[in-house]
C-alpha cells in the first residue's frame, strides 16, 4: 500500500475558514495542541499559488502535512530568498516573509545555530550552503566538515542547492565558488565568500551583506571536525577603492561598508595576506560556478537532494525521524512543491528523511530537497485581503524559531 493510499482524508474546511475561524495567527502559539482540521480540498492563495493539508501515515505515527504548490508558469508568480537582511543573522520566517512582502513561504538552510563546541565565540547564525537572492549571490558553502544538520546522504555535499534560474525554472545543482585575489604578488586563490567557517589554510572575503556580527567563528574549526579549536593564525586586511586601507592580526567584527572587501586569511592563507601593505592594489574577483545549469540563478539556497529523477538517493536515513521541511519540483521544473510537517505533539513523531522522498514522489516530484527540519520547519501564508501571513504549521518550538534564510512565495495583481 503506497503513502498516496495510505493518506487520511481530514475534514473538508477551507484554508480561509482556518486563518479566520481558527485564529491561526501564530501557529507557535499554538505548539502544543493539534492542528485544525485539515483540508482535503484545495485553496487558493494567490494567483498561482495553492495551499493543502492532509494527513500521511510514517513508520512512527501519523503526521500532519502542509503543502504550497507555486505554478512556475504564472507570469504573476516567483520565488525569491527570504533573508534578515545579513548573511550572518537570524528572523522568524514569518516577519522575513512580511518584510518581503510575500504571500507565502517556508525555512530554508540549515545554519550555524549554536558555538558550544567553541566557548566564547559568537553563533553568527548565517547558513551553510549557497545563497542567492534577486540573482545576487550573497554567500558559498561552508567546508561540509563544518556544516550543522543530520548526516548527508552519500555522494552530496554543502554546495548542493534548490534553485531557480532566470528562465522560471527550478532545479537541483551544485555552486562552487570560483574566485581570485590579485595582488602585487600574484593572483591567491579565493576559497570562501561570507561563510561562518573557512577552510584551512585558506583566505575568504566578507561584504557588506555580511552584517556586523564577528567573523572570530570562520576560523574555527578544520578540514575535517567542527569541533577543532580556532586558529591562532589570522590576518585581516580591508580592501576600498581597490587599495589596501587597513589590515589587523585577529578577525574583526562590526558593519562592512557598501565598496569595501574584507579579506579573511587563517594560517597559510594569513601568511599570504601579510604581505599587502597599505596602499597597495588588489582587485577581488568571484562568481559561483553551476555544475549543472548554464542558466544564471535568480535564487538559490542550501540543503541537500533526497530525491533525483523520480528516485530517492541511495543511502537516505531510514531510522530517525523528525519534523521536516522539503521542497521538490515537477513538470520540468514548471511547477514547485514546499512541504512543511506539522510540529504539535499529536505529529511530532516525524518522518525520516527516506519517508520525506518517498512522499514527495508520491506528491508528483521528480526531484527533490531536505531544508532545516525540527524546530526550524515553519510555513507561512497570507489570504487575500490579509496584510500580513499567518503561520499555518504548528512549529515545535514557541515563539517561532528566527532562522537564517527561507524560500519567499511572492504574487503580483
Amino acid at each position: 500500500m503506497t503513502h498516496r493510499q495510505r493518506r487520511i482524508a481530514a475534514t473538508t474546511r477551507t484554508l480561509f475558514t482556518i486563518l479566520t475561524t481558527s485564529g491561526v495567527l501564530a501557529g507557535a502559539a499554538l505548539a502544543g495542541a493539534a492542528p485544525a482540521g485539515a483540508v482535503s480540498d484545495t485553496g487558493q492563495i494567490a494567483s498561482g499559488v495553492t495551499y493543502r493539508q492532509f494527513d500521511v501515515t510514517a513508520a512512527k505515527g501519523t503526521v500532519h502535512a502542509h503543502l504550497l504548490t507555486v505554478d512556475l508558469t504564472d507570469p504573476h508568480v516567483h520565488v525569491d530568498l527570504l533573508d534578515p537582511g545579513a548573511v550572518a543573522a537570524r528572523s522568524p520566517v514569518s516577519t522575513m516573509a512580511d518584510a518581503a512582502g510575500a504571500v507565502a513561504g517556508v525555512n530554508g538552510d540549515f545554519f550555524n545555530i549554536t558555538e558550544t563546541q567553541h566557548p566564547g565565540v559568537e553563533a553568527t547564525g548565517a547558513s551553510v550552503g549557497p545563497a542567492i537572492a534577486h540573482g545576487r549571490l550573497l554567500k558559498a558553502a561552508v567546508p561540509t566538515a563544518q556544516r550543522f544538520g543530520p548526516s548527508l546522504p552519500p555522494g552530496t555535499d554543502t554546495t548542493d542547492v534548490l534553485g531557480v534560474g532566470v528562465d522560471r525554472r527550478a532545479r537541483l545543482d551544485r555552486l562552487a565558488l570560483v574566485g581570485t585575489v590579485r595582488t602585487p604578488d600574484g593572483n591567491l586563490a579565493l576559497r570562501g565568500l561570507n561563510q561562518y567557517a573557512l577552510a584551512q589554510d585558506s583566505v575568504g572575503a566578507y561584504t557588506a551583506a555580511w552584517g556586523p556580527a564577528s567573523r572570530k567563528r570562520a576560523t574555527c574549526g578544520s578540514d575535517t571536525s567542527r569541533a577543532a579549536g580556532c586558529s591562532t593564525d589570522t590576518f585581516e586586511v580591508r580592501i576600498r577603492g581597490g587599495k589596501v586601507v587597513d589590515t589587523a592580526d585577529s578577525p574583526g567584527s562590526g558593519a562592512i561598508a557598501a565598496g569595501t572587501t574584507v579579506l579573511l586569511g587563517r594560517e597559510a592563507g594569513a601568511d599570504k595576506l601579510r604581505r599587502l601593505t597599505k596602499g597597495e592594489r588588489v582587485t577581488v574577483r568571484r562568481q559561483m560556478a553551476a555544475s549543472a545549469s548554464k542558466v544564471p540563478y535568480r535564487f538559490a539556497v542550501g540543503g541537500y537532494p533526497v530525491l533525483r529523477g523520480g528516485e530517492p538517493l541511495a543511502g537516505l536515513n531510514d531510522t530517525t525521524a523528525a519534523v521536516r521541511t522539503a521542497a521538490g519540483y515537477t513538470s520540468g521544473g514548471r511547477k514547485l512543491l514546499l512541504l512543511a510537517l506539522d510540529g504539535a505533539v499529536a505529529y511530532r513523531s516525524g518522518m525520516t528523511i527516506a519517508e520525506v522522498a518517498d512522499e514527495m514522489r508520491e506528491l508528483g516530484a521528480v526531484d527533490a530537497f531536505s531544508l532545516d527540519g525540527g524546530g526550524s520547519t515553519t510555513l507561512v501564508a497570507r489570504t487575500p485581503g490579509d496584510k500580513t501571513v499567518s503561520v499555518l504549521n504548528h512549529p515545535t518550538e514557541s515563539p517561532e524559531r528566527a532562522v537564517a534564510n527561507g524560500i519567499g512565495v511572492f504574487s503580483t495583481p
